[in-house]
């Protein structure tokens, strides 16, 4: 039987999740789910919901950790709260975001504070753990699929994704790892939700299509690390930062706070730019909490929280010049991919979970209407495709030291353009706004 969690508990999520027997070897579902994170947890759910037989497999086994900036958008919670588990999560230890500061390389700043209705209907987003936010998802999800006669597998890697003339029809696993029991599942439709190694993303887009995987100018390179007391940090809610450090440009330094004193510390730089520096992530990291101005007296009785330092890959859904199927390959006859298995995380912020739970949903959609194909791509760039644009030209305008100096300098002076921002945030259309030369022009100059 699946946890259910006690809210006189306290921290439930550090619990395991109890996902029953594993099936039976060649049993048949309605839809394979591989990867058991936002996007997966989504479709399982989705799907479940209209009384589909789900597979759903884990490679971790919870409670488990998901290397992230763990910042959760607005447009998480509306999923959070369809799938039933956002009053569950308000109820947890969380940091609520109510502005972002943005730093520019000289050490201007300025801070755009979230739309205030949204702030106060608690719907602006949270800064929390991966492994909090993830292990409410996956519990639900567990719950789903469960009762609607389905099954959910922890602890299995997918050593095999079967193809017949090249339509997806089912997978091989490995149970406890790659050399594990194997088990075979079938089924007419698979969703991949495993990440940026996803192995349905690499059946579908290098082995069967044989086109590129991994576009290092479309990858970001992260590190991340949990740090207590941080100077500026403290509290339940205020404000994420965003700073465009003179030695960590082309890429950006962040501080997320998640509550309790805690606070989330990172880098990220795209990969092939990473691959010019002489430093890696790491070093980078270091040397700006140690040695720069605008922060060495911040962190100068903070503590790194002992083995959080962990790495990670992000998979921008930048457009890919030359690409069909934008902004990568995301479907073959009987799959569909979601989450960062599409390269789906936001070109500048590198948030991954919002849009990983819209694929999500919009996947288990075309699964229950048994379209899928390319209806399910051309529909997924539709919906995605104009901010994941626009923050892709915000991101190689980031690149350019000058022009944040400039930029930011004018925000901090400027009502109107902090203003804009608070928009942009609020609503992606209005980043439109920004590669207009003419408002850009108006808004900076008078």
């Amino acid at each position: 039987m699946y946890c259910v969690y006690n809210m006189g508990s306290g921290r439930f999520w550090d619990e395991p999740i109890e996902t029953g027997p594993i099936p039976d070897s060649e049993t048949n579902f309605d839809c394979i789910v591989v990867g058991g994170g936002p996007g997966g947890a989504s479709a399982a759910s989705y799907l479940a919901m209209d009384g589909k037989k789900v597979l759903l497999i884990e490679k971790r086994v919870w409670p488990r950790d998901k290397v992230c900036g763990d910042a959760v958008g607005g447009k998480s919670l509306g999923h959070v709260k369809a799938l039933g588990v956002k009053a569950t999560l308000e109820s947890t230890p969380h940091f609520r975001v109510t502005g972002i500061v943005f730093s520019s390389p000289n050490g201007s700043d300025v801070t755009v504070p979230l739309p205030e209705e949204d702030v106060a209907k608690m719907e602006a987003g949270y800064s929390l753990p991966r492994q909090q936010f993830d292990w409410l998802l996956f519990d639900k999800a567990t719950e789903l699929v469960l009762e609607n006669g389905g099954a959910v597998i922890q602890g299995a890697m997918v050593t095999k994704v079967f193809d017949d003339d090249g339509k997806i029809t089912g997978v091989e696993i490995g149970i406890g790892g790659k050399m594990g029991e194997k088990r075979v599942y079938t089924a007419p439709w698979t969703i991949g939700a495993a990440g940026y190694r996803c192995p349905v993303a690499r059946k579908i887009v290098k082995d069967l299509a044989q086109e590129e995987l991994v576009d290092r100018m479309h990858y970001c390179d992260g590190y991340r690390e949990y740090w207590s007391n941080v100077k500026g940090c403290e509290g339940d809610a205020g404000n994420i930062e965003i700073h465009f450090v003179d030695t960590v440009v082309p890429g950006y330094f962040w501080l997320f706070p998640i509550g309790g004193g805690r606070v989330n510390v990172g880098i990220g730089m795209v990969m092939g730019l990473l691959d010019k520096q002489e430093k890696k992530l790491k070093a980078l990291q270091a040397d700006v909490i140690a040695n720069h101005p605008s922060f060495k007296d911040r962190f100068a009785d903070a503590e790194l929280i002992a083995g959080t330092g962990k790495g990670w890959q992000l998979p921008f859904g930048s457009p890919r010049k030359g690409e069909k199927n934008q902004p990568r390959r995301a479907y073959a006859p009987g799959a569909l991919l979601v989450g960062d298995s599409a390269s789906l995380v936001d070109p500048f912020s590198g948030e991954g979970v919002g849009n990983a739970l819209v694929s999500g949903e919009m996947a288990a959609r075309h699964v229950i209407q048994n379209k899928g194909g390319s209806e399910y791509q051309d529909e997924l760039w539709a919906a995605l495709g104009p901010e994941l644009t626009n923050s892709f030209k915000m991101q190689k305008m980031s690149r350019r030291k000058w022009l944040l100096n400039w930029f930011v300098g004018k925000a901090s002076k400027k009502p109107v353009i902090q203003e804009m921002m608070t928009e942009m945030i609020a609503s992606k259309e209005a980043q439109e706004n920004l590669h207009s030369k003419w408002f850009l022009v108006k808004t900076l100059l008078f």
